[in-house]
């Protein structure tokens, strides 16, 4: 089944945490959203990676990249309604307006996403 992977699902493999194992037995059939990318190449290089090392990486996982359309861009903007008590960042909802659009669940390290309610299925990897 296919899944779409937030930031924290893919810096769990890179970073070789817990919960590491089960988002790699995703990854041939999961997609990410353009803002998680972002997320993930600004952690790595906080990490002091560098950038090729990072951009090198993280394109190893050869997951498809979903842009941030109009639609998703709007959607993951009105989630911050729902999501605000969470404090969920603008990637989190990007990545939960593209599983809502696609009808997939959302794969994520983030405890914050146990128990949300929006109509996705969310998949805690620990």
């Amino acid at each position: 089944m296919m899944v779409v992977l937030d930031a924290s699902a893919v810096l769990a493999v890179l970073f070789q945490e817990t919960g590491a194992e089960v988002v790699e037995g995703y990854l041939s059939s999961a997609i990410i959203c353009a803002p998680n990318v972002t997320e993930v190449v600004t952690k790595l290089i906080d990490k002091d990676w560098s950038i090729d090392e990072a951009v090198s990486q993280f394109g190893a996982l050869s997951l498809p990249i979903a842009s941030l359309d109009d639609r998703l861009a709007i959607r993951a903007g009105a989630l911050r309604l729902l999501t605000t008590k969470r404090g969920l960042s603008l990637g989190d909802r990007a990545c939960l307006a593209l599983a809502e659009r696609e009808k997939l669940p959302a794969m994520t390290a983030d405890r914050a996403w146990r128990n949300l309610d929006i109509g996705v299925e969310i998949r805690l990897v620990r």
